[in-house]
């Protein structure tokens, strides 16, 4: 039988430094292209139109989370799953979940959706820097893999939410996409140390970009 890939991660989750795995990184940042609307408006919408726009709606309703200052919940990611999904209603699952054709079980226990909502309010510990709660958020649902349709995309959506709430948004999500595993503690830190890679590029492409960094041009008989 296949092990429980989710009891693996909750120890494999303990094992990482997040703290000293990456450096802090700039803040804010708000690049030229937005990565994330980019992702969803270019490969994914030539894979399937429909979904494309759901991700779209999705990320609105994320931002405007992020503006009041939501922190990450599980009954925000109801709320977005039913975005994400088109559906009424989201469903945490029932059972045990598989992955990856199979090799990976996510177990069910009486804990685990206590257990979940406790790893969503780390997203928001400041002794953590910004990439790794960022990553360790995405992690947690992959792995926890609450709803039975859509958790990788919930994961890029809270990702994504946890830097918004600092006022950084990617300029690109492609690398992001790769899979991830359970029992690889030094994956994990590798995409927190991914992460920052990508916040960095992000300011400093947002820097070098004319129109971010010339002056603005005085209106006719304004006083600069």
């Amino acid at each position: 039988m296949t092990g429980d890939a989710l009891a693996v991660w909750c120890h494999v989750r303990q094992q990482v430094d997040w703290v000293s795995a990456v450096t802090a990184t700039p803040a804010p940042v708000q690049p030229a292209v937005d990565g994330l609307t980019a992702w969803f408006d270019g490969p994914i919408r030539r894979r399937d139109p429909e979904r494309a726009d759901r991700l779209l709606a999705a990320t609105a309703v994320t931002r405007a989370a992020a503006a009041r200052k939501e922190r990450l919940t599980p009954a925000m990611l109801d709320d977005w799953q039913r975005v994400v999904l088109d559906v009424p209603r989201a469903h945490v699952r029932q059972g045990d979940a598989f992955a990856k054709g199979g090799r990976e079980r996510y177990g069910l226990t009486p804990r685990t959706w206590y257990d979940f909502a406790a790893c969503l309010r780390q997203s928001d510990d400041p002794a953590v820097p910004l990439a790794s709660r960022a990553a360790r958020a995405y992690l947690d649902i992959a792995f926890f893999h609450p709803y039975p349709d859509g958790n990788a995309r919930l994961a890029l959506l809270a990702l994504a939410h946890v830097l918004e709430l600092e006022d950084v948004r990617l300029d690109q999500v492609g690398p992001l996409q790769i899979a991830r595993y359970a029992d690889d503690p030094v994956g994990a830190a590798d995409l927190a140390v991914l992460v920052a890679v990508l916040i960095r590029a992000a300011h400093r492409r947002a820097a070098a970009s004319p129109a971010l960094t010339e002056p603005p041009v005085s209106a006719p008989g304004s006083q600069g």
